[in-house]
């Protein structure tokens, strides 16, 4: 899957939990990810994570690094 769409759909979660607030939105992201999204897709946006993270709306960036921070997938 293409960056510019793991892009698309971790913002789309962002958005999804923005009305909770910060505080609420950002282990929901990251809860939703850690949960739905395959380990490729996780390697994936973790690279371009680290790449920079262009894109990436705050509260994902927040979300992704405390979830790559906690539980990064095993290499195939």
């Amino acid at each position: 899957m293409s960056p510019d769409r793991l892009i698309y759909m971790a913002n789309q979660i962002g958005k999804f939990f923005e009305s909770q607030g910060h505080g609420k939105a950002v282990p929901g992201i990251a809860e939703h990810i850690k949960k739905f999204w395959d380990p490729r897709m996780k390697r994936a946006i973790f690279a371009h994570l680290d790449a920079g993270g262009a894109g990436l709306e705050p509260d994902v960036r927040q979300a992704l690094s405390s979830l790559k921070a906690t539980s990064l997938p095993a290499a195939p």
